[in-house]
């Protein structure tokens, strides 16, 4: 048997900026006494031919997006950049190891990107320890092989050696996604320091599973195997 902890790791961050204009807005027909780039006029705009009162409230409310950039449009929106990040399993435990059949478990957590360019998200720490003896994670990207000492990972969903995982699980607005070496069904890797999930720019919520593998052969030392991971989630501006 084996057990998991986790360490979790994340960055906030906040810009505030506002902008005016310098002088009115005119024509030969109207001018706008007072003018800001915000959430609505601060006094009514008039000339001799044109007049019109305050108002504030949602003129337009969607999402806009491109390869790069995703804006959200909205009266209740906010320019200040944040970047949420929440692990939602602490711990998980393995069934016995067998030679003949792979061990699974899973984890999940979460990422919210508002307004930063994106986000990517590393996993650190050692593969399942026992004494001196350590079960040997997955250096290349490979299947699971019964009666082969391994331990590996990925962020989707694998049919083997068994139904185990999920693909990035995306809400509204989400566009995260798992990492290349990490997001082929069925395939494994473990590399302490890699990325395993990234956010290519601005994002609404994504849950992501963490599948767990681990294979041992007859020879493997019996008794009680740990392993400590830390996922550390940082924003890309």
């Amino acid at each position: 048997m084996v057990s998991i902890g986790f360490i979790a790791a994340s960055l906030v961050c906040c810009i505030v900026a506002t902008t005016y204009a310098d002088s009115p807005l005119k024509s030969s027909h109207f001018e706008i006494d007072e003018s800001t780039i915000g959430a609505g006029g601060l006094a009514q705009e008039n000339s001799a031919n044109y007049q019109a009162g305050e108002f504030i409230g949602d003129l337009a409310v969607g999402s806009s997006a491109s390869s790069n950039f995703q804006l959200n449009a909205g009266y209740d929106t906010t320019s200040d950049p944040a970047l949420t990040f929440i692990v939602n399993t602490a711990g998980m435990n393995f069934n016995d190891f067998s030679s003949t059949a792979a061990a699974v478990t899973t984890s999940t957590f979460q990422v919210i990107d508002y307004t930063s360019y994106g986000y990517v998200v590393q996993i650190l720490g050692t593969p399942p320890t026992n004494g001196s003896h350590v079960i040997s994670p997955m250096s290349s990207t490979g299947v699971s092989q019964a009666g082969v000492e391994q331990f590996g990972i990925n962020v989707v969903a694998n049919t083997s050696p068994t139904n185990v995982g999920a693909d990035p699980s995306n809400g509204l607005f989400g566009v995260g996604e798992a990492a290349t070496n990490y997001n082929t069904a069925n395939h494994y890797r473990y590399v302490s320091g890699e990325t395993i999930a990234d956010g290519p720019k601005s994002s609404g919520s994504t849950i992501y599973t963490i599948s767990y593998l681990v294979n041992v052969t007859s020879l493997t030392p019996g008794g009680q195997y740990t392993s400590n991971q830390t996922l550390v989630c940082t924003g890309t501006y």
